[in-house]
């Protein structure tokens, strides 16, 4: 089988910053409240004339310049989101149009935050497959249009943008080792966008227990079906959601705390573009090395979660 893994990556976030202090003009809440439960610090919010295929052309842009490749050997995009510009036509095909790469396949892909993985275990049975050789896998979100800002529950945690990998075939020991996918509907009245109101509707209760107990567990499955243990883990990176939720998931596999990406605080709840961004982080600050083992973990409205282990290299 061939072995596939991530040759390029690329990032976007928009220059605007909203603090924790510019939402206490907004809404009741303040800075410690939000740091206390969340760990957010900060969030980046797209202008109005900026949407989620803008944010999803520039991190593909880069993604393809880092991984070597032209953007006419992009074979298949996939784009995780769960704010689309339109209904129809998705997200990928407008990456595609406004990248001029002809020849590719483009759908998108709803998994709200567990997108991002589920877009890159998708991306890669087309390589393994050999149906195509080069794959572009998206995670672009502009939450901000469907939040509620008077309802400080939901308002606090989203920030928008962007990031992208490009799938190929890397060498024998290196890639994607193994993957955990899995859905749990009974759960999706806990985690929605409302019918009437158009935002953001969550029972914050619900979704932190069933966080905390999914996050570890497919992250610990994950890495048994990749035949190794625990200790082997050298980078975990977990859905940017909570700092809660993250230490959990940190505790349960006795790691450190530089050993676990904590994004969150400048970037706040980005969906499906929180782990891309968080492994574009890592990789800027040289906290992730050739031959190194990552987990990446998400887990999200639908019930959904999913994790990845590989490790890391061409």
């Amino acid at each position: 089988m061939k072995r596939v893994g991530i040759i390029g990556i690329g990032a976007y976030v928009p220059n605007n910053i909203v603090t924790n202090r510019d939402l206490e003009n907004r809404v009741n809440t303040t800075d410690e409240w939000i740091r206390s439960r969340t760990g957010i610090e900060e969030r980046r919010i797209a202008c109005d004339d900026m949407d989620t295929s803008h944010m999803a052309i520039m991190a593909a842009k880069e993604a393809i310049s880092d991984a070597g490749v032209e953007a006419e050997e992009i074979d298949l995009i996939l784009v995780a989101t769960a704010t689309p510009d339109y209904s129809f036509p998705s997200v990928a095909c407008l990456v595609q149009g406004a990248l001029e790469i002809q020849n590719a396949a483009a759908m998108d892909i709803s998994a709200a935050c567990s997108g991002f993985v589920y877009g890159v275990v998708t991306g890669q049975q087309f390589v393994q497959s050999g149906t195509y050789r080069n794959v572009l896998v998206i995670g672009s979100e502009k939450f901000s249009k469907i939040i509620d800002w008077s309802d400080r529950n939901t308002c606090v945690l989203f920030g928008d943008g962007a990031g992208a990998v490009v799938l190929s075939t890397v060498s024998e020991q290196r890639g994607i080792l193994s993957y955990d996918l899995g859905a749990d509907g009974s759960g999706s009245e806990h985690l929605l966008v409302g019918k009437e109101s158009n935002c953001v509707e969550m029972n914050g209760r619900e979704v932190f227990k069933f966080a905390v107990r999914r996050l570890p567990e497919s992250s610990l499955h994950v890495v048994e079906k990749a035949g190794l243990s625990k200790e082997e883990v050298n980078f975990l990176i977990p859905h940017q959601a909570n700092m809660r939720i993250i230490e959990a998931a940190r505790e349960r596999f006795g790691l450190e705390k530089e050993q676990v990406s904590t994004t969150v605080r400048e970037h706040g709840n980005t969906s499906a573009a929180s782990i891309p961004l968080a492994l574009y982080s890592e990789l800027k600050n040289d906290n992730i090395h050739e031959d190194d083992i990552i987990v990446m973990v998400g887990f999200g409205g639908g019930l959904t979660w999913g994790s990845i282990c590989l490790r890391w290299g061409k």
